[in-house]
């Protein structure tokens, strides 16, 4: 049976599965539809049209499913759609989409949003990803699986976040980030990859060794980025990871953060 609070405000179009759990003082809109086993804490506002899994935890004070802040944006009935096993923490703001762009903001499964994180219209986030306490992007922006954003990092609009990059805390981020690449400073810059992480991942140190000869290829050989992507293709058939750094080079359209 849904344990709905007597002091939320559930409104009776909303689609809520038979176990999910509504603090006090929330509220929850029409276009509502809240999967299996989800746990939505006090003064939580959604609305809607809004779709989360199974399995999440919204804190209180998140704002989720709300209109978008594009002055473009006219009243267009957009989406959020959020997957399975979230934790989205105190005061995060989550908008719907645009009709500029797909229409649907979109969460992936897993994921940790950290204090007040914001995640923007039209963005595409995936799984696995970490954004830490104030991380924020803005609309377009699509941010790989196993990303780790680090806190009060802002990320300019329509950035594309590469699968296992990193951001350090207080960094600015206005061009693309390869898969696998850390990035630190305002504006970011590279250092490195997260060697570290991918040893905790599992990876094999010859694998490991692969992606740091890739990785100089393309920032420390003075190469073009035509010659050096050139230089990575007899290796990005050998090794998947090495193919997915190529191409989210490949990819970028902002350019990369070098």
């Amino acid at each position: 049976m849904t344990r709905i609070h007597p002091q939320a405000i559930v409104d009776p179009a909303a689609r809520l599965a038979d176990d999910v759990e509504v603090g006090p003082w929330t509220f929850i809109g029409p276009d509502v539809e809240i999967g299996a086993g989800s746990v939505i804490g006090p003064h939580v506002v959604m609305r809607g049209p809004t779709t989360i899994g199974c399995g999440n935890r919204i804190f209180q004070f998140a704002s989720v499913g709300e209109d978008c802040q594009d002055k473009k944006y006219k009243g267009e009935p957009t989406r959020l759609v959020i997957g399975d096993n979230n934790v989205i923490r105190e005061g995060c703001t989550i908008h719907r989409g645009t009709i500029q762009d797909q229409g649907v903001t979109t969460i992936g499964s897993n994921n940790l949003l950290m204090a007040y994180v914001h995640v923007a219209h039209d963005c595409v986030v995936g799984n696995n990803i970490i954004m830490a306490n104030n991380a924020t992007i803005a609309g377009h922006v699509h941010v790989g699986d196993g990303a780790i954003l680090g806190g009060y990092t802002t990320v300019h609009q329509f950035c594309h976040l590469g699968a296992w990059s990193m951001s350090a805390a207080n960094s600015a981020v206005f061009k693309d980030i390869p898969a696998f690449v850390m990035v630190g400073g305002n504006p970011a810059e590279a250092h490195g990859m997260n060697f570290e992480g991918m040893r905790r991942r599992g990876y094999s140190p010859e694998l490991i060794a692969a992606l740091r000869r890739a990785y100089k290829i393309v920032y420390r050989q003075s190469l073009t980025l035509q010659d050096a992507l050139a230089a990575l293709a007899e290796s990005a058939e050998q090794y998947p990871e090495i193919s997915l750094f190529r191409d989210s080079i490949l990819a970028s359209t902002r350019g990369i953060t070098r």
